[in-house]
């Protein structure tokens, strides 16, 4: 496909970077031992990222900032709570409904999230990061999969990553002896794809194809999906995938009981609708034209930003289990 869409760099649809760039970790802990107050560097010594109860309450406080932000379709209720992609998919989805609903959400039903498994691991440097697998009364039967994440300890934790999944789907993740997980570094050679490079592989093969990904609906599904989009009578779209690695996009990954990965990942999606001559582009949903800057006349780009989870195993094809896209920008022309 030609890139030549003007989509790259769109006026108002460029790339977003980071909410905040990463903290230099020169944060100290001390600890009291026996023997003494010893200083223990939080940059370079391996600690568990939370305990359980500070787990439990980051769970608790994002759950009523959440839920207070989706009530008055407010970001700034909930801005110290979310980051990365869910940040920029969910800020997007509460400015929409402001713009339609300024008095506030007309069917806001609160989230509330139960039977919550916290896989913490153990690692030194900044940031500190850690996954919360619940249940939820919204979404049916899957588990809600939560990255929580911040880069010092003064930070509040944040979720960068939400996506949704089958049970049967969820791995079981390597611990040592007190029960802490271990993170994957995003240069790992011990997987199929290093957690680092999934993103750029991701978008390679959503415009390529190719081997490297399991078959499902994430993946030759997708694909199949927008093959039959691309041409329909009197409109034509375009797509244009971009990776998304750095400062709170960037991936992390939890080593699995088997000896691969679960790595949550970022990308950005641009979908370019234009209609023939004397056609006209659908009209969009009052939540996309919230969004849209510009006149539509003969097209139309949304620009998305998309989560996933995948499994990333010691050998064979990866499986993207869960994505969560969300409509983030768009322009009429």
């Amino acid at each position: 496909m030609s890139r030549d869409l003007g989509l790259r760099r769109l006026q108002g649809l460029g790339p977003r970077g980071p909410r905040r760039a990463l903290v230099a970790a020169s944060v100290t802990a001390l600890s009291l031992t026996a023997g003494g107050c010893v200083v223990v560097h939080g940059e370079r010594e391996v600690l568990p990222a939370a305990t359980r109860a500070e787990a439990a309450e980051a769970l608790e406080e994002f759950t009523a900032a959440y839920n207070a932000a989706d009530k008055a379709y407010d970001a700034s209720l909930d801005a110290d709570r979310t980051t990365g992609a869910l940040a920029d998919i969910d800020g997007a989805r509460l400015k929409a409904g402001k713009v339609n609903h300024p008095d506030g959400n007309p069917r806001h039903a609160p989230l509330e999230l139960t039977d919550a498994k916290f896989t913490i691991p153990a690692k030194a440097g900044w940031p500190r990061w850690f996954l919360a697998d619940t249940a939820a009364n919204k979404g049916g039967d899957v588990r809600w999969l939560l990255v929580f994440t911040r880069d010092a300890l003064a930070d509040p934790w944040e979720v960068a990553f939400l996506t949704l999944v089958s049970p049967d789907d969820i791995p079981g993740f390597k611990t040592d002896k007190d029960g802490w997980a271990e993170a994957v570094p995003a240069n790992s050679t011990e997987v199929a794809v290093a957690p680092g490079e999934l993103s750029q592989k991701y978008a390679t093969y959503l415009k390529d194809g190719g081997d490297g990904f399991a078959d499902g609906p994430h993946t030759s599904g997708w694909r199949d999906t927008r093959q039959k989009q691309a041409v329909r009578p009197g409109l034509a779209t375009q797509y244009i995938d971009e990776p998304m690695v750095n400062g709170d996009y960037a991936p992390l990954a939890l080593r699995t009981a088997d000896g691969g990965a679960l790595v949550f990942f970022t990308t950005r999606h641009f979908e370019k609708q234009t209609a023939a001559a004397g056609a006209s582009v659908p009209t969009p949903n009052e939540d996309v034209l919230a969004l849209t800057s510009g006149e539509i006349r003969q097209s139309l780009t949304m620009e998305f930003v998309s989560n996933e989870v995948a499994l990333d195993p010691a050998d064979g094809p990866v499986e993207v289990l869960g994505r969560i896209q969300g409509l983030t920008a768009a322009k009429g022309e």
